[in-house]
C-alpha cells in the first residue's frame, strides 16, 4: 500500500510543488485548501482526496483527520501569512491572525492528525514551516517574526516529545514567488532589489523549497529531526559585503 502524505495548503505554491514531487515518488496524496475550485484543480492533477477549508477555523482539523484516514506516513503544513507593517500599524486582529495561521493552525494540525501518524508502519514525519524572519531581524516583520518564531518552539518542542516514532523539522524560506508574495513583487524594481540582498542574487521558487519538504518527508530523512533548515540563497547567513 502505497503511503500517504496529508499537505495543508496543497492548492497552490510550495505545497503544490511538494505535492507533485511526491505524488512523482510514488505517495498518495490529501490535500487541503480554502478555495474550492484550486483545491479541486489540483487534486484532479495530483490524483488526491481533499478537504476544503479554512485554518481559521478550528473545527476544520478534526474534520481534516476524519477524512484524510488512518494511517498517515507524513503531514506538511504549508500555510502562512507575509504581513508587513510598521509596529504602529499592527492591530492585536493583526497579531492573532499571524499567530492562529501559522502557529496556531500546525500545532492544531499536528495534534488532530496524530493518531494517524503514530499508526504510520513506519516513523512518521512532518514538516512546518518557520521563515529566515524568525531569526533575522526585520523592519515591518515584528507579527510575521513573532508567529514564525513560536513555529520553531513548536517544532522543537514536538521533535522531542514525539521521538522517536515522529520526526518534526521547519523550513525556514527566504521570499519565495508564490502567490502569497504577490503583493511584495508585483513592483518588478522592489523584486530586483529584494533579490540582489541574497547572495545567491535571486528570489526562491516554490520548488526551491518543496524540494527540502518532499525530502523531509521521506524516508531518506529518517535520521534528522528538531531542525530548521534555512532555504533562503544564503541571506540568514552569508555578509558577502562590508
Amino acid at each position: 500500500m502505497a503511503k500517504k502524505i496529508l499537505i495543508y495548503g496543497g492548492s497552490g505554491g510550495v505545497g503544490l510543488a511538494a505535492g507533485r514531487m511526491l505524488r512523482a515518488r510514488g505517495y498518495d496524496l490529501h490535500l487541503v485548501g480554502r478555495d474550492a475550485d484550486r483545491l479541486s484543480a489540483a487534486a484532479r492533477e495530483l490524483g488526491a482526496a481533499f478537504t476544503c477549508g479554512d485554518v481559521l477555523d478550528s473545527a476544520l482539523f478534526a474534520r481534516v483527520a476524519a477524512e484524510a484516514g488512518e494511517p498517515l506516513d507524513g503531514l506538511l503544513y504549508a500555510v502562512g501569512t507575509i504581513n508587513v507593517k510598521s509596529l504602529g500599524r499592527l492591530t492585536e486582529e493583526d497579531f492573532m491572525r499571524d499567530f492562529r495561521v501559522n502557529a496556531l493552525g500546525a500545532a492544531l494540525a499536528v495534534q488532530s492528525s496524530l493518531p494517524a501518524l503514530k499508526k504510520s508502519a513506519g516513523r512518521g514525519a512532518v514538516a512546518l514551516f518557520s521563515s529566515v524572519a524568525a531569526r533575522q531581524g526585520f523592519s515591518f516583520h515584528a507579527s510575521i517574526g513573532m508567529a514564525k518564531g513560536a513555529v520553531e518552539g513548536l517544532t522543537v518542542s514536538l521533535a522531542a516529545e514525539l521521538a522517536p516514532k515522529i520526526r518534526v523539522n521547519a523550513i525556514a524560506p527566504s521570499l519565495t514567488r508564490t502567490r502569497l508574495a504577490e503583493g511584495l513583487l508585483s513592483n518588478a524594481k522592489m523584486a530586483e532589489t529584494i533579490a540582489a540582498l541574497h547572495p545567491l542574487e535571486r528570489l526562491g521558487k516554490p520548488e526551491d523549497v518543496a524540494a527540502l519538504a518532499a525530502f523531509l518527508l521521506s524516508e531518506e530523512a529518517d535520521w534528522i529531526t528538531g531542525q530548521i533548515i534555512g532555504v533562503d540563497g544564503g541571506r540568514s547567513t552569508l555578509r558577502l559585503k562590508g
